[in-house]
């Protein structure tokens, strides 16, 4: 009864979707393709042949542990008591994602090398008491089970398994075969990086056990959905910049494993690996990594800005390797080569003097599904010098309603929007491609121009065009919108640069300047959080200029160097 409210309220509040209904209805558009739910069509079968063989983990026997631990969950930090270990386990969490952290084990690569054995197999234990047996509940989510067991699988091999041989052959080979049963494959217009790391857990698991087919079902997995997830610049085609950063990290993870184990796919993984490396840069401005789109709760931005490209030698995911796998992950960083100039996915970069940003606009125009992205059509990142001025805020939790709707909002964005309409409507899996386009219009043209950048796009059945154009004292943002009648107009601002009302504008002032914003409208001041991590953020402010007009409409945004 909730799901059929859920739909219902859904479908009231779309007028998309109802217009899709009738179309499909009447067969003006098509449907999703047939497709067999879980069920690749590459793979032949899910049940896994032969077993794993004997194992031999370098086994460890800690104490039961004396001190509290600060476990850094995804949108929490938890601490723990030695005698209130059984009570982690029975606690309501507020976020499904915290609850899913836990059950993943994703706070071990987060502690790394410093993560208490004593700790690690005391909730293992209790872990296997209570939720072993697999059963059809989240801890044995497929996705869930391929993060905890690479986890645990990395702990092993720094630190030991806490357990005997068999006890490692028996936990981990039940997790290949509760992943190869269910792999989160849902048709080719609606399966997500998800299915990729299905394949990942399947294929560290198949090469710990020697377990030939579990590996190579693993690699089958990966290599076919690199094709598919990364685009012409190998970029992901889910509208996160973390997002790349973590499928990045996971083909470069499967990489080095194959490397080590020599297998026959090494070369194939490495193309993809160094293709999403190579990328990075095209989302990494001096201020460093615009947070474009969802930000993940499977570990925070920093645990991997040593895979942006020329970045630090160690600390995070990288520390988790041994030393020689460490030099090579670099070198395959630092010698990667760029697949494609990321416009061609709709990422521009461009410097103008002391100037640096970023303008995403999805191919489409709509943001990506299945994917990460936002309603951030029209929006852009900009940094002056070495520091982020003008900021995508982030999303600092999942879900449809509150703070976690509003921050993939067109209001929380530095756009355009007209009557307070997100630039797009949201997008739904089984919209096909010209239906998109009758509801969407064309899609944006984004590019460079000599001293700046042009971007014209579709939206709430407007043409917009929004000009950057930067200059020895500032900028200007030139914005028009045609169509007919009077509209609501807002344009928004992130900063998180101390800001002042001052006479007919704002001053926004930092470390390394200051700059005064004049605009045609009134200039609100509204707190806002950036988003630094999942569930993790700090004060900020957007600049909220508003006017009402009648369209055609053309109106300018100065910033200027003040002092």
């Amino acid at each position: 009864m909730t799901s059929l409210w859920r739909r219902l309220r859904q479908l009231a509040g779309d007028p998309v979707l109802r217009r899709w209904l009738l179309e499909r209805a009447i067969g003006r558009t098509p449907g999703p393709p047939n497709f067999r739910p879980g069920h690749p069509p590459y793979l032949a079968s899910l049940a896994l042949a032969g077993a794993p063989q004997d194992a031999k983990p370098r086994s460890i026997e800690p104490a039961p542990p004396i001190a509290p631990i600060e476990l850094p969950l995804a949108g929490e930090r938890v601490r723990v008591e030695p005698v209130a270990i059984e009570a982690l386990f029975e606690r309501a969490w507020p976020d499904i994602e915290t609850f899913l952290s836990l059950h993943r084990f994703a706070w071990l690569p987060i502690l790394g090398r410093a993560a208490d054995p004593t700790w690690v197999a005391a909730l293992l234990q209790i872990w296997r008491a209570r939720f072993g047996t697999p059963d059809n509940a989240w801890p044995w989510h497929p996705y869930t089970a391929a993060e905890r067991a690479i986890n645990l699988l990395d702990f092993t091999h720094l630190i030991g398994w806490p357990g005997t041989a068999k006890d490692y052959v028996d936990f981990f080979a039940t997790h290949a075969r509760i992943i190869a049963e269910r792999l989160e494959y849902f048709g080719p217009h609606y399966t997500g990086n998800h299915l990729s790391n299905n394949g990942r857990g399947l294929f560290r698991i198949g090469l710990a056990l020697d377990w030939k087919d579990a590996a190579d079902r693993g690699v089958r997995i990966l290599l076919e959905e690199g094709k598919r997830l990364f685009g012409p610049a190998g970029i992901l085609n889910e509208g996160s910049s973390h997002y790349h950063l973590l499928l990045a990290r996971n083909y470069v993870d499967a990489w080095r494993t194959a490397r080590a184990a020599g297998r026959p796919e090494t070369a194939e993984l490495e193309r993809i690996a160094a293709g999403a490396l190579a990328a990075i840069s095209n989302v990494v401005l001096p201020g460093g990594l615009a947070l474009v789109g969802d930000i993940s709760p499977d570990c925070p931005p920093d645990f991997l800005s040593g895979l942006a490209p020329h970045g630090p030698r160690g600390g995070g995911w990288l520390d988790l390797l041994e030393p020689t796998e460490r030099d090579a992950v670099r070198e395959l960083r630092d010698t990667a080569t760029p697949v494609g100039p990321g416009d061609a996915q709709g990422w521009l970069k461009a410097a103008f003097g002391k100037w640096s940003g970023l303008w995403q606009a999805s191919p489409e125009g709509w943001a990506p599904m299945p994917g990460h992205g936002h309603q951030d059509l029209g929006s852009f990142e900009l940094h002056w010098l070495d520091k982020p001025l003008f900021i995508d805020p982030g999303r600092g939790a999942y879900g449809e309603t509150g703070p976690a709707a509003h921050y993939r909002s067109g209001a929380a964005h530095n756009g355009l929007l007209i009557d307070d309409g997100d630039p797009m409507p949201p997008n739904r899996p089984y919209y096909h491609p010209e239906f998109r386009r009758k509801v969407g219009g064309p899609p944006p043209v984004l590019r460079r121009s000599e001293n700046g950048v042009d971007l014209e796009f579709s939206s709430q059945g407007s043409a917009v065009s929004r000009r950057w154009r930067f200059h020895a004292q500032g900028l200007s943002i030139v914005d028009e919108v045609q169509g007919t009648g009077r509209h609501r107009l807002a344009r928004r601002l992130h900063t998180d640069w101390s800001v002042e009302q001052a006479g007919e504008g704002v001053r926004l002032t930092s470390p390394v300047g200051r700059f005064f914003v004049r605009a045609e409208g009134t200039i609100r001041i509204e707190p806002v959080t950036r988003w630094t991590a999942y569930g993790v953020g700090s004060p900020a402010t957007a600049l909220v200029i508003e006017d009402r007009a009648k369209l055609p409409w053309r109106s300018r945004i100065e910033i200027t160097v003040d002092g």
